[in-house]
């Protein structure tokens, strides 16, 4: 999978507003400062294109056609794979209430218009180079990564909370990269995210995080952790023919190259969950958990197809 750490080239910026005029030029403005900029004319567009491909940043005019700046946000926040989006807000209002509302919806900065692009400009390259220094989630998906994973399991831990927790692994990853590449295997990683996330909005866990590559924790509960698994596995086999072409569909297999350099077929991708819980013994700590998981998604992997192994054993 390639490199998705913070010196990914150009930043990515959306910007919405449904002033022609205003929109090209500051477009054209950003562009000539080197950023990827997509310009759309209203809020749903906006929302619409940061969920198909989601930026570095937003920049989102407060009254547009369809939703406004303030719904866009709100609709960002209350996506766990989009959460972390820097947004500004642009208005033509600059009362104190309406910035309130906005960083009270998570909006990172409010600019009032006219818009000064000098000072935009300076907004925006504050902000990208504070989210790529401090922010703890994965570049591709979004998703709270390892010091978020470690601290929400420690807390659970320490509380003494009913726990499960599921390691989350592809199989065959490496050989569909190696035939497929790696837009094709991001695609598929960002898939699996939104198979997980799935189950936090169904009220099956409350935690997703992506430990890197197509590794991923979400966070259960005993009495549902089984339930999760399953839903897991049956969502993901049902979006892996499209990852396929018609032949490889129909043949079931890929050829692809393996560790030792030899031509051979391997399978279609699947998933593998190892689980560990408190039900039957203590979790003493995040090294201990992730030990288990380890211990656990190996024996998942060692089944054939898309498949969850719960630790059985009891203090």
């Amino acid at each position: 999978m390639k490199d998705p750490g913070p010196l990914r080239g150009p930043a990515r910026i959306l910007i919405a507003d449904d002033l022609p005029d205003l929109l090209e030029a500051v477009k054209e403005t950003l562009e000539r400062e080197g950023f990827l900029v997509t310009a759309v004319p209203d809020g749903q567009a906006a929302l619409e294109a940061i969920r198909a491909d989601p930026p570095d940043i937003a920049v989102l005019d407060l009254m547009m056609p369809r939703l406004d700046g303030f719904e866009v946000c709100r609709a960002l926040r209350d996506d766990p794979l989009l959460e972390n989006l820097p947004v500004i807000i642009l208005s033509a209002s600059g009362n104190r209430d309406s910035k309130i509302e906005g960083l009270d919806l998570g909006a990172d900065d409010f600019i009032t218009k006219p818009v000064n692009v000098r000072e935009l400009l300076a907004r925006i390259r504050m902000i990208l180079k504070r989210t790529r220094q401090g922010l703890d989630a994965n570049p591709l998906t979004r998703l709270p990564g390892n010091l978020s994973i470690e601290s929400r399991i420690e807390r659970a831990i320490a509380e003494k909370r009913a726990l499960a927790v599921l390691y989350v692994d592809l199989n065959q990853f490496k050989a569909y990269n190696d035939v497929y590449g790696y837009d094709e295997g991001d695609r598929v990683i960002k898939t699996l995210a939104r198979v997980l996330v799935d189950q936090v909005r169904g009220g099956g866990c409350d935690f997703v995080g992506h430990i890197g590559g197509d590794d991923f924790i979400l966070l259960s509960t005993p009495e549902r952790m089984e339930e999760v698994a399953g839903k897991v596995c049956a969502s993901f086999d049902a979006s892996v023919p499209s990852f396929y072409s018609e032949e490889d569909r129909k043949r079931g297999t890929i050829l692809a190259t393996d560790r030792q350099g030899n031509k051979r077929e391997f399978p279609l991708l699947s998933v593998s969950i190892g689980i560990c819980h408190n039900k039957d013994r203590d979790l003493k700590s995040f090294a201990h958990v992730a030990h288990l998981g380890a211990e656990l998604k190996k024996a998942a992997k060692a089944k054939t197809g898309s498949a969850f192994v719960v630790d059985r054993r009891v203090a």
